[in-house]
């Protein structure tokens, strides 16, 4: 089995593609060691409950993880675009690195850093300055950069997933002495618990994605992506952001470009 003996830490393991990732690396042979807010819903070998808006909760969280000394980290965890500015940018980008620096130090020689990204991260290359300016956030910070850097409603998740994936490749070769990679995983719209928060959010946009698309995707698309990520079998990918989303990013990239 492709990730046999190791030990793996997977946030956001109660639903979605958390859970199904927690699934797969189970039965891909490693120890799962789950994070969520709410209860686990999949058997694990161990979990944390956490709110990852609250500062000493993710301190307190990284100090736990940190003596598994694991051979991989999931971030999955995430909330969608109906939840306040700030608690969006705080789950889905601030407190995610936080848990990420924190516990690096701790992760074997060889470990992978897998994070869940999105589609609607593409064109992050227009929000370089903005994401610059959020590199050092604190979690105590977020509500004051969000005034200060007007992200609202209508902009915070994609702001968050961009900046997510710009982090993910500027981290291409931060432990490579260590030989610890990250990379990222973007999905289209995936049929989970939170599915119809992003087409109330979306709107439009979401039904002209849904109409071009055969399907949405599902928990079960998205984590095998994350899984082999996370195996000795992606070891020479480094920075990558594969889009898991059926060809929506192609077809985007494809019209944009004057092809069909």
């Amino acid at each position: 089995m492709m990730l046999s003996g190791k030990t793996i830490i997977i946030t956001g393991v109660s639903s979605g593609i958390g859970a199904e990732t927690a699934r797969v690396v189970r039965a891909a042979g490693a120890r799962v060691v789950g994070v969520d807010r709410n209860p686990a819903s999949v058997e694990l070998d161990a979990f944390h409950q956490v709110d990852l808006t609250d500062a000493g909760a993710v301190e307190a969280l990284i100090g736990d993880l940190r003596t598994y000394r694991a051979d991989g980290l999931a971030n999955i965890a995430g909330v969608p675009p109906t939840a306040p500015p700030a608690v969006v940018l705080t789950v889905n980008l601030v407190a995610l690195k936080r848990l990420t620096l924190g516990v690096v130090e701790s992760l074997t020689p060889g470990a992978s850093i897998v994070n869940l990204a999105s589609l609607a991260g593409i064109g992050w290359q227009g929000e370089v300055e903005r994401i610059k300016a959020a590199a050092d956030l604190t979690l105590e910070g977020v509500a004051g950069f969000c005034a200060e850097q007007r992200i609202t409603a209508e902009n915070c998740y994609f702001f968050s997933k961009q900046a997510l994936i710009a982090w993910t490749h500027e981290n291409r070769w931060t432990w490579r002495d260590r030989g610890i990679r990250m990379n990222a995983v973007s999905p289209g719209p995936v049929d989970t618990p939170i599915l119809g928060d992003f087409l109330e959010t979306l709107g439009e946009r979401a039904a002209e994605d849904a109409r071009i698309m055969d399907r949405p995707g599902r928990p079960t698309d998205i984590a095998p992506v994350v899984a082999f990520l996370l195996s000795d079998g992606a070891g020479w990918l480094r920075g990558v952001n594969i889009a898991t989303d059926g060809g929506m990013r192609a077809h985007i990239e494809a019209t944009s470009n004057g092809l069909n």
